[in-house]
């Protein structure tokens, strides 16, 4: 990225911190993703319970193996062998952990928080139950307001995930949403979190870099 791309996103960063500190999240911003992962793990306390979402942007950045090393009590709804009935459990633990670690499908510039989700079991997590909640966006999930963040939301992100899940849904053949009522559709939980109620529960970790979709 050159000098001219930075400084662009670099304002819009500056931007969505500024709006997400006033709407009561601690923000940090940080350069890459072995930043931010030594600042999740510096976050998180030794012995606690914790949990995360569904989310490429924390598997393809390496942390879940980072907190399976950790000593603390990890829900790993990726751990081998778990039968539905335990995932289901997990879920439901999920409401008692002290950390929940999660993205978010768009972050806008007003500081809102956008998600979609098929079950509803991350977004029911960032609303309510865990102590804390850690949510870790790359700089590509940035966008202006809410209208481009449903645009995101529903023709960019979905499509992909759907497509990722091997779906059986039109948006795996279009390549955007057509609002379907497909059996395997996964956009059934529309979520806008406008603001924080519980100041210092919310917590942002901004990556200066692309993560997940």
């Amino acid at each position: 990225m050159d000098f001219n791309t930075s400084w662009y996103f670099d304002k819009k960063i500056e931007r969505t911190k500024k709006a997400l500190e006033k709407n009561n999240y601690e923000v940090y911003v940080v350069n890459n993703v072995d930043e931010m992962k030594e600042k999740v793990l510096e976050l998180i306390q030794d012995k606690s319970t914790v949990s995360f979402g569904g989310s490429m942007t924390l598997v393809n950045s390496g942390i879940l193996d980072e907190l399976r090393k950790k000593d603390i009590k990890l829900l790993d709804r990726y751990k081998e062998g778990l039968t539905g009935d335990e995932i289901a459990n997990l879920y439901r633990e999920t409401f008692f952990a002290d950390y929940y670690i999660t993205s978010s499908n768009a972050v806008t510039e007003n500081g809102e928080l956008v998600n979609l989700d098929g079950n509803g079991n991350r977004v029911a997590a960032m609303i309510f139950g865990p102590k804390k909640v850690i949510v870790i966006v790359g700089q590509n999930k940035l966008v202006k307001d809410l209208e481009e963040a449903y645009d995101r939301v529903r023709n960019y992100a979905s499509p992909i995930n759907a497509k990722r899940l091997n779906r059986r849904t039109p948006c795996c053949e279009t390549g955007y949403c057509l609002d379907c009522n497909s059996n395997d559709r996964i956009c059934n939980h529309y979520v806008v979190t406008y603001r924080q109620n519980v100041k210092g529960r919310g917590i942002v970790i901004i990556v200066k870099d692309e993560l997940g979709y």
